[in-house]
């Protein structure tokens, strides 16, 4: 007798929430092995292929390519033991479903996967896997996630549109895709959700209102990201009050993007309607106001003939949001010179001799980042915020920025502090085909120190950079021109570069970091000032 384990998406770490699915490896029916690869996804970081934990038969797939999929939701179920006979009519489709396997959630009466520590009789569940993404692949059949349903009362969640085929008590019905995070006519949702709140006082009289608002406020609010429990407090939001458009009712990052964006738009539309008003007093509400607001500027200024909307999502949405969160947390200033690098690029061409490895102008200045960070340690620290320390780190990890077709990554050089310039050469060469190819794993791509910026393969020469969050300092190189110079006193064409350092002013002070930018700028105009620290 087969057991139907379900694998859900587990947590790839870095506090990752939600995965977007890029290719399946597997059909229906297929035999699979343990720890053999089942879906290719994309994170905000990178792209991973996701090893199933259980061998046995794959009996359904949950969420098609290009679907968003929350952490802990299911990937696929897979039957473990002996293959049934009847293998082409089991699976967890709700039975007279024409969506199939790969449209929802199993039906009440399907096998479902058993609780943790609840393996078969025959010692199946006690089977685990050794591989080691995060949440999984231990020793035991995970436990699963209890089902969390929202509230069914008249409270400020009732009424909230659902997604297309969820029934009103969250679960999802035929052809409900599990692992959507809800489309684009369920955006109101947030919008209705807050807009309740600004309702006249006849409907807060009512008694069921009063009745769901108690049952509103016992229910367990379906959030697992912290991420969006914290954006909800940063932005004053209720969870409670929102419906979830994940599985079960769960509250994806999307719900509390369109919440805050409708708790905007409401404010801004109150206060336009309160001076169209002249204080005139009517029945209209700040959520009547914020739904003519709405839809004001819906059909007025922002339908824009031919315009192109690109979600915000994986990397692009990733990068989006470090850099707002570095905006609002690190008070950042800048501060740059020029160098003559003509002895640079002398040294450099004396090193790459005929047989001998090539050793690239990146790892020359990497090398000399790691020098003045020896000598300036402060800027190879970070900030704890929650125990408000400063916390300065032994190792320098140096990330450098690499343009790829998928957008800007940032590749880490582990321990850079220990390598020479060979070696720094050949890592950064590796890394940054390796991100080309969009292999990176989390591992490189994440827990940098310092990030080296050389956008002067842009052909631009100066630039005010965003910190890499959480780190306190980065490094940008201008192109290197042919400029009139003042060497030894007289005037002649030499090889210029402007060097700029971004830094957090909480970590150090002007001094540090105009010291630390001399040196940089020295080393580069003397290449054989790194002598002294080698």
């Amino acid at each position: 007798m087969a057991v139907v384990r379900e694998f859900t998406l587990p947590d790839l770490g870095e506090g990752l929430t939600e995965a977007t699915i890029v290719h399946w490896m597997v059909e229906v029916g297929e035999v699979v092995a343990v720890d053999q690869p089942v879906v290719e996804v994309e994170t905000a970081k990178a792209m991973v292929e996701v090893p199933c934990p259980y061998g046995g038969v794959v009996t359904a797939r949950f969420g098609e390519e290009g679907a968003e999929v929350p952490v802990g939701a299911p990937l696929v179920t897979v039957a473990v033991g002996a293959v049934p006979d009847d293998l082409a009519g089991t699976g967890p489709a709700a039975p007279g479903s024409g969506a199939g396997a790969e449209s929802g959630a199993p039906d009440a009466g399907a096998p479902t996967a058993p609780a943790a520590g609840g393996a078969s009789a025959d010692g199946a569940g006690d089977s685990g896997s050794g591989n080691v993404l995060v949440g999984y692949g231990t020793s035991a059949a995970a436990a699963r996630r209890r089902r969390i349903r929202p509230g069914t009362g008249a409270g400020p969640g009732a009424g909230v549109p659902r997604p297309p085929g969820r029934a009103a008590d969250g679960s999802a019905g035929a052809g409900a895709d599990e692992g959507m995070p809800g489309v684009p006519g369920a955006v109101p949702a947030g919008a209705t959700a807050v807009g309740a709140a600004g309702t006249d006082g006849s409907a807060r009289a009512d008694g069921a209102s009063r009745a769901g608002a108690v049952e509103d406020a016992n229910r367990t609010v379906a959030v697992i990201s912290p991420l969006v429990r914290r954006m909800a407090r940063e932005h004053g939001l209720d969870l409670r009050e929102l419906a979830g458009s994940g599985r079960d009712g769960l509250i994806l990052r999307t719900d509390v993007e369109c919440a805050i964006r409708a708790l905007q738009e409401r404010e801004t539309a109150g206060a336009a309607g309160a001076v169209a008003r002249g204080g005139a007093g009517g029945p209209t509400g700040v959520a009547g106001v914020a739904r003519i607001g709405a839809v004001g500027s819906a059909t007025g200024g922002a339908g824009m003939a031919g315009e192109e909307r690109i979600p915000l999502k994986g990397m692009l949405g990733a990068a989006a949001e470090k850099f707002s969160r570095s905006r609002r947390e690190i008070p950042e200033a800048t501060c740059w010179v020029e160098a003559d690098a003509t002895e640079l690029l002398a040294a450099r061409k004396a090193m790459n001799v005929p047989g001998a490895p090539k050793v690239s102008l990146l790892a020359l200045l990497a090398r000399i980042c790691t020098a003045a960070l020896t000598r300036f340690p402060a800027l190879n620290s970070t900030v704890d915020t929650e125990a408000q320390e400063i916390v300065r780190l032994p190792a320098v990890h140096l990330g450098f920025a690499a343009q790829t077709d998928r957008g800007l990554v940032v590749p880490v050089v582990r321990d850079a502090q220990a390598r020479t310039v060979e070696e720094l050469s050949a890592e950064i060469a590796r890394l940054t085909e390796t991100a080309r190819a969009g292999g990176l794993s989390l591992a490189e791509l994440t827990h940098g120190t310092f990030t080296l910026n050389n956008y002067g393969v842009f052909g631009v020469d100066g630039s005010t950079p965003i910190i890499n969050h959480p780190e306190a300092a980065m490094l940008g190189v201008g192109r290197i021109a042919a400029k009139p110079w003042v060497h030894e006193g007289e005037l002649a064409v030499r090889q210029v570069v402007q060097l700029s350092l971004t830094f957090d002013h909480r970590v150090c002070d002007g001094g540090t970091a105009g010291g630390f930018l001399r040196f940089v700028a020295d080393c580069v105009e003397q290449p054989a000032l790194l002598l002294r620290s080698l």
